[in-house]
């Protein structure tokens, strides 16, 4: 991965999506297509073997949802 340098700033060049492992490209999905919630990766001898998301709503106190998607 490359470096650049920005504003006295070290910034990661984001990588190709085809040299990524299968289990990042997926955690990052999950976490760029969320707002509000957790996503947890479970590791087993030195393996990721599971993904969980948990999404949350978020309501204003007229009961609008926070959340852009409509259910």
């Amino acid at each position: 991965m490359s470096n650049i340098a920005k504003n006295d700033a070290v910034i990661s060049k984001p990588q190709a999506t085809e040299s990524l492992p299968v289990w990042l490209q997926l955690v990052r999905d999950q976490v760029r297509s969320l707002k509000f919630g957790t996503v947890q990766v479970t590791v087993h001898d030195s393996r990721v073997v599971q993904v969980e998301r948990v999404e949350k709503l978020r309501f204003d106190k007229t009961g609008q949802s926070d959340s852009s998607q409509n259910l």
